[in-house]
């Protein structure tokens, strides 16, 4: 497959030239979409990476540990591969999630994805969780390892524009932040061990020189 045209198409579309973790994800899911699957089992099409964050900021390997560990590819199934399934802890069951917790409009009961697949969506979902950490965040003082450890609080919640630990961290009050990560473990208003044991490991990153 000639990939050019992909690759031209959406350079156009971002104005600017890829960084190499985006042209890794888009080849991934060009990839994908060249293996022939069963209609019911056809993948969503991978969305097209966020712009690079401004400051070059990247997920350190102990952040894309913790995530993967507490998302996990859950509902695997006898042949390898993986279902949707409902979020476990919301009464309507939504957000529906797959492989390393990626959710959206794609993502439904139904949908199978196989492990390439989890990975390549996961790739792709993290530029754009990082990019909105980084923009949040601007030039404010952070190590590498209180950046891995919000893009993960982020990649849960959502939230670090709201949030009174992303505002706290922007101010330099670093050890308020870290309190700030056991408060957001609730779903529904209701407490979630699995969050508490979650923030609990964020906060401990956060904190570690």
């Amino acid at each position: 497959m000639n990939r050019k045209p992909v690759f031209d198409a959406v350079r156009r579309m971002l104005g600017r030239s890829f960084t190499q973790a985006e042209v890794n994800a888009l080849d991934k899911a060009i990839d994908l979409a060249a293996v022939a699957l069963p209609a019911s089992e056809a993948p969503a099409p991978v969305p097209t990476p966020a712009p690079a964050a401004p400051t070059g900021a990247a997920l350190g390997s102990p952040g894309a540990k913790l995530i993967k560990k507490w998302e996990g590819c859950a509902t695997r199934r006898a042949d390898g591969t993986f279902a949707a399934y409902p979020d476990p802890g919301s009464t309507d069951g939504k957000p529906w999630t797959i492989g390393w917790g990626s959710t959206g409009a794609d993502v439904k009961k139904g949908v199978i994805w196989n492990q390439a697949q989890c990975d390549a969506r996961f790739d792709v979902d993290m530029v754009a969780y990082v990019n909105e950490v980084a923009t949040f965040l601007g030039a404010a003082a952070t190590t590498q390892n209180q950046f891995d450890a919000l893009v993960s609080f982020h990649y849960n919640t959502g939230s670090i524009r709201k949030s009174t630990l992303g505002s706290l961290h922007k101010q330099g009050k670093f050890a308020q932040a870290q309190e700030q990560f056991g408060k957001w473990i609730y779903n529904d208003g209701k407490p979630m061990n699995g969050l508490k044991s979650r923030r609990a490991e964020e906060a401990k990153l956060y904190g570690t020189p």
